[in-house]
C-alpha cells in the first residue's frame, strides 16, 4: 500500500460520448452485458471487448465457459467476486478469485475452459479482449495468473485507491506490461465527493467503466454501468474523476496504444484478413489450431 500525491493535470480529456452496455449470454448460458462491442473496436483500438457479469443467481452463471477456442488477441479476466477455475490447452490451471487477474495470450491458439467453483453466491467480474499486433498473431500462446495480493494497489492522500493491474500509476507499476498495445489499466475507488487524476499518453485510445456510484469527467456525469469514451487530442494529458452524491465510485480506467491494423473478427478469432480467419476455421476443424 502507497500513498501518493496527485500528478498535475493541465488538460484531462472529455467525454465523447457514453454507451449503455448491451444484455447477452455466452458459454452455457452465462448472463453478462456487452460492454464494448464490435462496431467500438476500430475507434478504441486496440480493444476488442469489455464484458461484464455480476449476478447472486447461481442460474446465471452456473453453465460456465466450456472448452472454446481462440486465436490472435489476448483475454483479461478480473474477478471481483466468486471463484472460477481455468483450464488449457497448453496445460494450465488456474483459480480465479475475488480481486485476481488471469491474463492469457491465445496468440496462434489455446483451448480453454472457465468453470464456476461455486454453486450459489455472488460471480461477478470482467473479460476485456486485448488485439496482438499482426506480427504477433501466430506467437506461442501464454498464460499467467496474477494473485489478489500481487496486484499492486495505490492510496492517495484524499483516501481514493487504485488497484494497478496493468501499466503504471502515480509511479507504481502495475501486475502486467505488454509492450505492444502498452495498456493501461486501473480499478479506482473514490470516497464520495473525492476525485482521482491519471495522465494518460496523448496517442492512447481511452474509455472508462462506472460499476460503483457516479462520477464526473471533465464536466458529464457518467452513471453506474456506463462507458464513457474519452475524447482524443494531443492536448489532452490525462482523466480527472470525480465522484458524485454521497456514495463511493468505483471506475475502470482503460487506455491503450491503437495498432492502427485492419481488424476482421468471426467468433473466438480475431485475424486481419478474412483468409486468416478461414485458415482459424480449418486449423481448429482439423484439430491443429493449439498444437
Amino acid at each position: 500500500m502507497t500513498t501518493q500525491t496527485y500528478p498535475a493535470l493541465t488538460n484531462p480529456r472529455t467525454v465523447e460520448r457514453l454507451v449503455r452496455g448491451q444484455p447477452t449470454s455466452d458459454g452455457d448460458g452465462v448472463k453478462l452485458t456487452r460492454v464494448l462491442t464490435q462496431p467500438l473496436q476500430r475507434r478504441l483500438d486496440p480493444f476488442l471487448m469489455l464484458d461484464a457479469f455480476g449476478s447472486d443467481a447461481a442460474s446465471d452463471y452456473i453453465g460456465g465457459f466450456p472448452t472454446h477456442p481462440h486465436r490472435g488477441f489476448e483475454t483479461v479476466t478480473y474477478m471481483l467476486a466468486g471463484r472460477m477455475r481455468h483450464r488449457d490447452s497448453v496445460g494450465n490451471v488456474g483459480l480465479l478469485e475475488p480481486g485476481s487477474v488471469q491474463w492469457m495470450t491465445a496468440g496462434r491458439g489455446i483451448l480453454h475452459s472457465e468453470m464456476p467453483e461455486q454453486e450459489e453466491g455472488r460471480m461477478a467480474g470482467f473479460q476485456l479482449w486485448v488485439n496482438l499486433p499482426a506480427r504477433d498473431k501466430l506467437t506461442a500462446p501464454a498464460y499467467r495468473d496474477v494473485p489478489p495480493a500481487d496486484v499492486p494497489s495505490i492510496t492517495l492522500d484524499n483516501g481514493a485507491s487504485v488497484r494497478v493491474l496493468a501499466g503504471e500509476s502515480h509511479g507504481v507499476a502495475g501486475a502486467v506490461s505488454r509492450p505492444g498495445t502498452e495498456p493501461i489499466y486501473l480499478d479506482v475507488t473514490l470516497p464520495p465527493g473525492q476525485s482521482f487524476e491519471q495522465p494518460l499518453p496523448p496517442g492512447h485510445n481511452a474509455f472508462v467503466y462506472v460499476f460503483g456510484g457516479t462520477v464526473d469527467v471533465a464536466g458529464t456525469a457518467v452513471p453506474v454501468e456506463r462507458m464513457a469514451i474519452l475524447a482524443n487530442d494531443p492536448a489532452f494529458d490525462g482523466v480527472r474523476l470525480g465522484a458524485i452524491g454521497d456514495a463511493p465510485a468505483r471506475v475502470l480506467i482503460v487506455a491503450g496504444r491503437p495498432l492502427n491494423e485492419p481488424i476482421v473478427q468471426y467468433g473466438p478469432f480475431v485475424m486481419n484478413t478474412e483468409a486468416e480467419i478461414h485458415q482459424a476455421f480449418q486449423d481448429f476443424q482439423a484439430g491443429v489450431l493449439a498444437t
